[in-house]
């Protein structure tokens, strides 16, 4: 995988739009973060998820997943390393950070536009 199949798929999931951060392509939804590819330079996509999701992410495939360091790893930030990924773990690891921020947006108010759909050729 690489960085254009990362903005193809985050753009697949409903109410998801790209956007940037500090120069750093972003993609949002409800207006919030739930991937970057702040890291593509050395080869990331970078996913916000919970410590725990991280720690099972990176539990079962630590040659894919790695928290990012600092403060943000600490909060869940995960990076993906894009060419060790295959198209079903990309997605799968998009969906879900996409879900959770849809959740922590539901919980706050916000509203994701439409219904929620999988992308094209995903599992639900």
């Amino acid at each position: 995988m690489n960085a254009a199949d990362f903005r193809r798929i985050a753009l697949s999931f409903e109410g998801a739009e790209a956007s940037s951060h500090m120069g750093a392509p972003d993609f949002r939804v409800g207006g919030r973060i739930f991937a970057t590819l702040a890291s593509e330079s050395q080869g990331y996509g970078n996913l916000m998820l919970t410590p725990e999701h991280q720690a099972a992410f990176v539990g079962e495939q630590p040659e894919i997943f790695l928290p990012i360091h600092g403060g943000w790893g600490e909060s869940g930030a995960t990076h993906i390393r894009l060419a060790a990924a295959s198209e079903d773990q990309l997605t799968g690891a998009l969906r879900t950070a996409w879900k959770l921020r849809v959740e922590a947006n539901e919980k706050t108010g916000k509203k994701t536009r439409g219904k929620t759909k999988q992308p094209t050729g995903s599992k639900p």
